[in-house]
């Protein structure tokens, strides 16, 4: 055990503080004893043993909610881990036992003080939901309205700051004895991680989603999501409309209230393509649970988690989808290297990027646009760019999750639609002839004003290299890219022809010191003569056997 809070006491030393203003009371004490905590947890599992995926995930919810949301996102990870992880992780539970409402009572007077009962008429003591993060209860505002309050735990973000703080100090030593060419940069997942921490447990960004959201879609009659109620909403409460529906994933209750199942499909997908292409800020967590319809409308809750395109990803999101649609891999590499957000031009084989890209759309044009597993295909391009060192933005992993999610909840609804067909038909609805000309204009506006900056700026280069060139300060430095293969047979020719020199040399002179008169002698010819000989005869026999086995 003291070897062991040594080993703490260095890992977690000062100095490596993520929370520097203190508002999470992190320390290199708490650090220490959470990290007991979770090495007693993963001893429990017996994980340094090896696992199934069922202990795998039982060991995700007893560390707590911090590694229940790190499970639930590799559960769509599936070239980070085996499929039967993912579909394991997938069971992952979103429902905890809820905390006593005493508690919850507690929680509430910590953010309105003695307003509570001013501001709520009466509160249900029965939780609508209860999971890691937060619990929601029905409640009746003095004014007559039926609200939704999310509760966020007591102490569940320290707990959650803490873990996310030892995995940056984790990823930090790790980092260390990760190669440098190496694309998984676990240091910048850890980062991402914190940022969305940041927003999920403070609910006033919730609350800042909601109302935006309702705003982007306000022209759509049949989308809606919950009125949020500003003046009531803190970093740890949330105030929304009580939304009474039927659950999306609930398809006997639809039809039975005279749903169509079918377009209810359509219209999630269609929307969730505007979404993605038109607003560029997006459910990312659109599972059954999150969907509910009430009054022909399809209402979407808990808007905790929502992503977000800039103008120049939504562009490339959708070249991307076009291409694949076309099934053109030039058009798609093409796409990809405009859309990626880092790429190592020098450390890519563009050509083998192309054969690749190529074989992928091969493997998936056996089947129609619509038949698509697009989860599958997902996770495909982006193995495939990670291979080729072309790393493309943290938002396309998000949109990947959020349509991976979508399309589970609606396949029942609609098996012969996916969102690569929606996304397809939205960008050609949306493009009319006029729009079209313009775009192509644009393209050419672009390209000529690229080019004309280009020519320029190989003007002044070259100004300034014959400059050097006539002082004598010119150096060049070349690299040879591609394959190393053919730079490997090059040195073993060369290698090969240096032997050969020397196997001559050693003949030519042992053959003119045989001629001469030295002493002492052995087989008629001078000692050093004759070990020249034979250097040259055992070289010569070498190489021989060395191209006869290598064929080279």
């Amino acid at each position: 055990m003291a070897e062991n809070n040594t080993l703490l006491r260095h890992f977690f030393a000062p100095g490596a503080d993520a929370d520097p203003e203190g508002r999470f009371g992190l320390n290199s004490k708490s650090r220490r004893r959470r990290m007991r905590e979770i090495v007693g947890i993963v001893g429990k599992h017996r994980a340094l043993e090896g696992f199934t995926p069922e202990e795998f995930r039982a060991m995700l919810e007893d560390l707590g909610p911090s590694f229940v949301k790190i499970g639930q996102t590799l559960s769509t990870r599936s070239e980070i881990l085996p499929k039967v992880f993912c579909e394991e992780l997938t069971k992952l539970q979103t429902e905890c036992d809820p905390l006593p409402f005493d508690e919850m009572l507690a929680a509430l007077d910590k953010e309105f003080g003695g307003r509570r009962k001013e501001i709520f008429a009466e509160i249900d003591s029965k939780p609508l939901g209860s999971a890691s993060l937060a619990q929601v209860h029905r409640a009746v505002l003095t004014s007559g309205e039926s609200v939704a309050i999310k509760i966020q735990r007591p102490g569940v973000k320290a707990t959650m700051a803490l873990d996310i703080d030892i995995m940056r100090t984790l990823a930090r030593r790790a980092s260390r004895y990760m190669k440098g060419e190496q694309m998984l940069d676990l240091r910048a997942v850890v980062e991402e991680m914190w940022a969305t921490f940041l927003e999920e447990t403070d609910f006033r960004r919730e609350a800042a989603n909601l109302a935006e959201f309702a705003e982007l879609n306000r022209d759509c009659v049949f989308v809606a999501c919950p009125k949020v109620y500003t003046d009531l909403c803190s970093e740890f409460v949330l105030v929304m409309e009580y939304v009474d529906g039927i659950p999306v994933g609930d398809a006997d209750r639809l039809v039975a209230s005279g749903y169509d199942l079918e377009e209810i499909g359509s219209k999630m997908l269609d929307n969730y393509a505007t979404q993605i292409l038109d607003h560029g800020f997006f459910h990312a967590d659109p599972h059954p649970g999150n969907v509910i319809i009430r009054d022909g409308r399809i209402v979407y809750i808990d808007l905790g988690n929502m992503g977000r395109l800039s103008a120049r990803d939504r562009a490339g999101f959708g070249d991307i989808i076009e291409a694949v649609g076309l099934k053109d891999p030039g058009a798609l590499k093409d796409a990809l290297m405009r859309f990626a957000a880092k790429k190592d031009n020098a450390a890519i084989d563009h050509a083998r990027f192309l054969a690749d890209l190529d074989l992928l759309l091969e493997d998936y044009g056996s089947c129609d646009v619509a038949e698509i597993d697009v989860g599958q295909f997902l996770s495909d391009i982006m193995q495939l760019t990670r291979s080729c060192n072309v790393m493309l933005p943290a938002s396309v992993t998000s949109v990947s999750r959020g349509i991976v999610t979508i399309e589970g909840t609606v396949a029942p609804y609609i098996p012969n639609q996916n969102i690569v067909a929606i996304i397809n038909a939205h960008i050609k609805g949306k493009k009319g002839t006029r729009e079209e000309i313009r775009d192509a204009l644009e393209d050419l506006a672009r390209a000529i004003y690229s080019s004309g900056r280009g020519t320029l700026d190989a003007a002044s280069y070259s100004g300034e290299a014959l400059k050097m060139l006539t002082r004598g300060q010119l150096k060049m430095n070349m690299e040879v890219l591609g394959s190393e293969a053919p730079l490997s047979k090059l040195s073993k020719i060369i290698n090969r022809l240096t032997i050969g020199i020397i196997i001559a040399g050693l003949f030519i002179g042992s053959s003119m010191l045989s001629l001469s008169s030295m002493e002492p002698r052995l087989l008629g010819v001078p000692v050093l003569a004759f070990f020249g000989y034979l250097g040259a005869a055992v070289l010569s026999i070498w190489v021989v056997l060395d191209i006869n086995r290598r064929r080279l």
